[in-house]
């Protein structure tokens, strides 16, 4: 990752995406691809910032013990958290899963994101 204590995220230039699926058990509908695109992390690994992406589908979303800050720049995505009522999310939209959040990820049109976890 970068050395510079001032990081820019350069969306236009973001390199080789490292593309897998959501594990199988986690997954509701459809045939996801993600990709995910790593910029930076501090020295001991315990916030990380990236740019992520994901085609269309529904799965299960568990945060266990991450705080996720997320930027949608693109796409439309409807999150519900169990036992509350779903939020649609489209680009310019921010919003933060809190330790222990569980719910579904429902990815309308391939949606696009800037996380900051930590």
């Amino acid at each position: 990752m970068a050395n510079n204590l001032l990081v820019t995220f350069n969306l236009d230039q973001l390199g080789e995406a490292r593309e897998y699926r959501p594990p199988a058990e986690r997954v509701i509908e459809g045939d996801i691809v993600c990709r995910n695109w790593d910029v930076d992390d501090s020295k001991d690994g315990k916030v990380r910032a990236g740019v992520w992406e994901s085609t269309p589908g529904v799965n299960r979303s568990i945060k266990g013990e991450t705080w996720e800050f997320c930027l949608i720049l693109s796409g439309l995505v409807e999150i519900t958290e169990d036992g509350h009522s779903p939020v649609t999310y489209k680009a310019g939209d921010c919003f933060i899963m809190k330790p222990g959040y569980t719910g579904t990820w429902r990815t309308l049109e391939t949606v696009r994101k800037v996380w900051v976890m930590a």
